[in-house]
């Protein structure tokens, strides 16, 4: 058994488990944070996307002992003070779900989109960048409008400034 100490939404938090354990399993049965899902185990689908310091990355193909010492952000940490994070209110607002299987990997993964582009996306680029996340309900597009929607929300104060 190995010691895995991490940053999990801001908590420290520390658990054994097994040195084969992905990160994605030490998240939801050690931590109890089932928000990440599994959905391929493969690294296919995005199902399993969290923020490890401060980057999107799959949860399954990451052992959690390769995760110790790291800051992890998953869904359940976006939102803050009861209000939803401006990507999860696009997605509501845009119908970007529906059978919310994929959702919290969608999200998260706009999240760092938005963040590593400043404000600068477009269609096609959110397309793209959204080829390792499935969604096997939709066509994809209320998705890219709620990603662009949020990009925009998220950058009209910085605009608005500069």
């Amino acid at each position: 058994m190995a010691k895995v100490t991490l940053t999990v939404n801001g908590r420290t938090v520390s658990g054994n488990c097994e040195e084969r354990t992905l990160l994605v399993h030490f998240i939801r049965e050690n931590l109890g944070l089932t928000g990440t899902h599994v959905g391929c185990d493969t690294s296919q689908c995005g199902a399993c996307v969290v923020h490890m310091d401060g980057k999107s990355v799959k949860s399954c193909s990451i052992l959690a002992v390769q995760a110790s010492g790291s800051t992890v952000t998953t869904i359940e940490g976006l939102a803050g003070n009861g209000e939803l994070h401006p990507v999860q209110a696009a997605f509501k607002e845009h119908h970007g779900l529906q059978c919310g299987f994929c959702t919290p990997g969608m999200v998260m993964t706009a999240v760092d989109m938005i963040a590593r582009h400043g404000g600068t996306l477009d269609e096609k680029t959110v397309r793209h960048e959204l080829e390792g996340n499935i969604c096997r309900c939709t066509g994809y597009h209320n998705i890219v409008q709620a990603v662009l929607a949020a990009n925009t929300e998220m950058h009209a104060g910085r605009q608005a400034a500069e």
